[in-house]
């Protein structure tokens, strides 16, 4: 059975489930940076082992807002990139971002923040 099959009815249950599972927000947030192939997002995420990577990535192009295509002036190597579905979800990420920071202040747990450079390392161009 497909992963898209077993997305809930209602709209922000869906949405919900289209962006929770280990790693997604993540990887969703890197391709915002453009296309990467798979060891250039190992060894930036830290952490996701490939076998993972892997599953959410297929997971992502199931629901539409990741696909593959050739790496430019190489056919053999695959790069991942963000459909425009996927691209929408920027304002979103950002939102949820900002949000998940307000709620640790509201909270006093400011504290147990990260930065992202704890888990995601800067592209190599």
């Amino acid at each position: 059975m497909k992963i898209i099959n077993r997305l809930p009815g209602l709209p922000v249950e869906r949405a919900l489930g289209v962006l929770s599972g280990r790693w997604k927000a993540i990887l969703l947030y890197v391709l915002l940076d453009g296309p990467q192939r798979t060891c250039d997002l190992e060894q930036r995420i830290v952490g996701v082992s490939q076998k993972v990577l892997i599953e959410q990535l297929r997971a992502l192009e199931e629901h539409g807002l990741v696909s593959r295509q050739p790496r430019a002036g190489d056919r053999q190597a695959i790069e991942y990139l963000l459909t425009p579905l996927g691209e929408s979800l920027r304002p979103i990420l950002d939102s949820l971002i900002e949000w998940g920071a307000h709620h640790a202040r509201e909270l006093d747990e400011e504290h147990r923040l990260v930065p992202c450079s704890a888990v995601v390392r800067e592209r190599n161009s």
